[in-house]
C-alpha cells in the first residue's frame, strides 16, 4: 500500500497541505478529486487548502488505497507519544503473517456480504493499528495496545469519535472470527458516544440553495436530495427505471445496511427529472461523470454543493447530509408521523429518528420565555 505523506506549508502567502507520495498514476488520479487540489513544480508535491474537513476528506477519499503518514501535522509536545518510525515519516511494516490473515479478514467479509466500503474501511483501520503495534504481531496484541492506540495516535491527531469506533469495529471483527487468540476482544471500550444535534437549514435557505445552480443537472441532483431525504450514495447509485411514476414513487435499492425501500416523489420533482432525462439521456446511473455509462463523482457532487451554497450566499458549512436533514425536520414540523419518517429515512432504530426532535422549530417557537414577563 502506497504512503501518503501529509505536511502543513506556506505556499504564496497562504496556508496549503501539502500532500507527498511516490509516483502512481492510479493514486494520483484518485488525488485529484480532492477540492482546491494543485500540483506545485517548485515544491514538488500535491498541495489543497487547510481547511477544518480536509484531512478528513483525504482519508476518506484514500483509506484501503493508501496509508496516510500524518507525523509532519503533529505538534511537538507530543512527539514523544509518537513511534520513532513515523517521526521520520517511514511507514511501519506488517509481518508477513499478519499480512496473510489480513487478506483472509478481506476474503471473510466479502463473503459475508459486507458492502465493499466497510471492508475498505475495516481493512484500513486494522492495518493503521496493526502498524502501531508493530513489530508486535496479531498473536501478540493485548488490550493496553487498543489504549496506547488511542492516546498516542487517535487524540494527537484529532482523529474523530468514529474513526476510534471503526477501529475497534474492526478489530474486534478480526480477532473473533480469523485470528483467534488469547485477546479478548470483549475487553475493549468503546468511546463515550457524541450527542449532537442535525444542522439543519431553513426552507428560504433550502430554496436558495437548489436554485442556485444555473445547470439543469447540478439543481435536479441537490433537488432530489432534499425531496427524497436521500444519502448521497442513495443519488449516484439511482437509475432511470427507479421511478415509479405510475404510483408516485421512488425505489432506493440495497442502501445503508444493503436494504430496500421507497419514497414518495412530487410530480413537482417528477417534472424535474422527466425533463433532466430527456436532455441528458443517461444510460446507466441516473446521474453520469464525463462519459456515458460512468457514475457520477462524489467529490464532484459535493462541489456542486459548495457552489451553490456560495452563490445563493450562505456562509454555513453545508454539507450533502444537511439537506436529508432538513427534510426530515421540515417533514416533521409539517406534522408527519414520526414512525413514517423513520421508514422513508431507512432508519433501524425509531432512536435515531427521533434526534430531530430536538430541532424542529414547531414546538420551540410555542414556548414562552419567562423574560417576557417581567
Amino acid at each position: 500500500m502506497k504512503t501518503i505523506t501529509l505536511q502543513r506549508e506556506e505556499y504564496n502567502g497562504e496556508n496549503r497541505l501539502t500532500l507527498r507520495f511516490s509516483y502512481d498514476a492510479n493514486l494520483i488520479s484518485i488525488v485529484k478529486k480532492l477540492e482546491g487540489i494543485s500540483w506545485s513544480n517548485t515544491m514538488r508535491c500535491w498541495h489543497m487548502p487547510d481547511s477544518p474537513s480536509a484531512i478528513s476528506d483525504i482519508f476518506n477519499l484514500v483509506k484501503g488505497i493508501a496509508y496516510l503518514d500524518y507525523s509532519g501535522l503533529k505538534k511537538k509536545s507530543i512527539s514523544e507519544n509518537v513511534p520513532e518510525t513515523e517521526e521520520h515519516g517511514e511507514e511501519p511494516s506488517l509481518s508477513e503473517n499478519d499480512k496473510i490473515y489480513i487478506e483472509e479478514f478481506k476474503r471473510w467479509m466479502v463473503h459475508k456480504r459486507y458492502s465493499e466500503s466497510t471492508v475498505m474501511t475495516y481493512t484500513s483501520m486494522l492495518c493503521h493499528f496493526l502498524k502501531f503495534v508493530s513489530p508486535k504481531e496479531s498473536s501478540e496484541v493485548e488490550a493496553e495496545d487498543m489504549v496506547r492506540f488511542v492516546n498516542e495516535y487517535i487524540i494527537p491527531r484529532g482523529l474523530s469519535y468514529t474513526f476510534q469506533n471503526q477501529v475497534i469495529n474492526a478489530t474486534k471483527l478480526y480477532f473473533s472470527n480469523i485470528y483467534k487468540s488469547k485477546f479478548d476482544v470483549e475487553t475493549l471500550e468503546r468511546p463515550r458516544r457524541e450527542h449532537r444535534l442535525p444542522n439543519v437549514l431553513s426552507k428560504k435557505e433550502v430554496k436558495d440553495i437548489l436554485e442556485a445552480p444555473v445547470n439543469l443537472k447540478h439543481r435536479v441532483m441537490l433537488s432530489l436530495i432534499y425531496a427524497c431525504g436521500l444519502r448521497r450514495s442513495e443519488l449516484l447509485n439511482l437509475v432511470p427505471d427507479d421511478f415509479d411514476r405510475a404510483r408516485g414513487v421512488l425505489h432506493i435499492r440495497q442502501s445503508k445496511g444493503k436494504k430496500d425501500r421507497i419514497v414518495p416523489i412530487s410530480p413537482k420533482i417528477t417534472e424535474k427529472v422527466d425533463e433532466y432525462v430527456r436532455l441528458y439521456k443517461p444510460e446507466k446511473y441516473l446521474f453520469e461523470g464525463q462519459s456515458k455509462g460512468e457514475q457520477y463523482g462524489a467529490s464532484s457532487l459535493k462541489n456542486v454543493l459548495d457552489n451553490a451554497r456560495q452563490k445563493a450566499g450562505i456562509r454555513k458549512p453545508v454539507t450533502l447530509h444537511w439537506l436529508r436533514h432538513s427534510y426530515a425536520t421540515h417533514l416533521l414540523e409539517s406534522g408527519t408521523d414520526l414512525r413514517f419518517i423513520q421508514e422513508l429515512l431507512g432508519h433501524n432504530s425509531s432512536k435515531t429518528t427521533e434526534i430531530y426532535t430536538h430541532v424542529s422549530m414547531k414546538s420551540i417557537q410555542n414556548i414562552k420565555s419567562p423574560f417576557d414577563d417581567l
